[in-house]
């Protein structure tokens, strides 16, 4: 492996970014076959670069967690074998009994996402319990801080002002003594979504059905416990929501449209949400008609639920936002570059150049990884391939090469005469 002087960094241009997050409470549930239309993948030129994922309510019995320890539970394999094949790499999870957080990016991503921390803080059974509460991911993405995080609050009507105190207490456990990461409300992004739990007030389930069929939603924000607590808590206030223009999202009957027909005949409600705040806002120019073109700005493309899933008593809800950047950092610290011509049977010689702050370790390492993520095994066959270093350091990967091919078992030798022939 040989060391070669890094380039001078050009000065970086505005990036956009676009990140699918899902929010499901799934009862429970198995993967189903099919969730084309909730990964948007049926959607043409969508060229989405990430994904962020929050279930709640996954299978915990001893059993499923005893298995999941020792292997993937079911829904991070469906989601890895259904991504992989589209360039997009697991980045990070962290799971809290029925709590699960996956953030997927598409490979060349990698260089620039750094995972700072991860972390679980129960809510439920006095925070000794972890049946309710939150997950949340920690990272810089081209050098701007962003947290996300997935919540279960606590359920029913009556319930309000405990959802809103455990909301609070999540926020202020998401510390980070003793790391160099700045308080979470300094963060640059901060995602928030799950099961929230909020209900609609005063209105009766007549009306509320009513309003539902005849689709005005409208009717019901008024009484939306979420969008009144905004209107009086300056903190919930600052976290902004795409306009709730589909139906309620709970409670229906299992493997049906149809809302609660039980005894109970619980009310329909917006339970599942999807949040953000964002620290750098655009800045108006008094002297122009427009915006300044911002550095960091979230822009929301859509915010819908799924009614075709129906596992759950709880709809699926999906927010598709556009994140444009101008990276802090634009160049990743490892460059690699393979060198030569590779075959299976000949050493393999890589070049890489670093940057002069870049902390190695020992416990470093590159691996070599097939397009698309199918197999990391060497190839019998001629194919696409990638070269990734990994910092222990950092626990990310730093650099990511260029894809390059390695050529078949038969290789070329040479004949006596001096003329490459091939080996069979």
């Amino acid at each position: 492996m040989a060391a070669v002087n890094p380039r001078k960094p050009t000065e970086p241009r505005v990036k956009t970014l676009s990140i699918h997050v899902v929010t499901w409470n799934v009862a429970s549930a198995a993967p189903p076959l099919d969730l084309s239309d909730l990964l948007q993948l049926n959607k043409d030129n969508l060229n989405l670069d990430m994904y962020v994922i929050g279930l709640q309510e996954m299978n915990c019995g001893i059993m499923s967690l005893l298995s999941d320890t020792a292997f993937e539970d079911p829904w991070s394999s469906f989601f890895m074998d259904v991504l992989s094949p589209l360039s997009f790499v697991k980045v990070s999870s962290v799971r809290m009994q029925g709590l699960l957080l996956l953030f997927f990016a598409k490979h060349q991503h990698l260089p620039f996402v750094q995972i700072l921390s991860t972390k679980s803080t129960p809510t439920g059974l006095f925070g000794y319990w972890g049946n309710k509460g939150g997950v949340n991911i920690c990272l810089k993405l081209y050098g701007y801080y962003v947290s996300i995080i997935n919540c279960h609050l606590p359920p029913h009507m009556a319930n309000n002002d405990q959802r809103l105190e455990h909301f609070d207490r999540i926020l202020e456990m998401q510390n980070f003594e003793g790391q160099d990461i700045p308080n979470i409300l300094d963060h640059d992004l901060i995602l928030w979504f799950g099961d929230m739990n909020f209900r609609i007030d005063d209105f009766g389930l007549h009306f509320v059905r009513e309003s539902i069929r005849n689709q005005r939603y409208s009717d019901l924000w008024e009484k939306d416990q979420l969008s009144i607590a905004k209107r009086h808590d300056p903190l919930l206030r600052e976290f902004q929501e795409g306009p709730l223009l589909f139906p309620p999202t709970y409670k229906f009957d299992k493997n049906s449209n149809n809302y609660d027909t039980s005894e109970k005949k619980r009310k329909p409600a917006w339970t599942d949400r999807i949040l953000w705040r964002s620290k750098r806002q655009p800045r108006a120019d008094p002297h122009a008609q427009r915006l300044l073109a911002p550095h960091f700005c979230l822009s929301l493309r859509s915010y819908v639920s799924h009614m075709k899933y129906c596992i759950s008593d709880h709809k699926p809800v999906t927010s598709t936002f556009d994140l444009e950047l101008k990276p802090l950092v634009s160049a990743p610290v490892i460059t690699l570059i393979p060198e030569g011509l590779w075959t299976v049977e000949n050493d393999m010689l890589i070049s890489y150049s670093l940057t002069p702050d870049f902390l190695s370790s020992p416990w470093d390492w590159i691996g070599l990884y097939k397009v698309y993520f199918n197999t990391s095994d060497i190839p019998e066959t001629e194919d696409q391939f990638l070269l990734c270093y990994y910092s222990n350091n950092l626990h990310s990967v730093v650099g990511i090469s260029k894809p390059f091919k390695i050529q078949p078992g038969s290789f070329l030798a040479q004949d006596p005469l001096g003329e490459a022939q091939p080996h069979i």
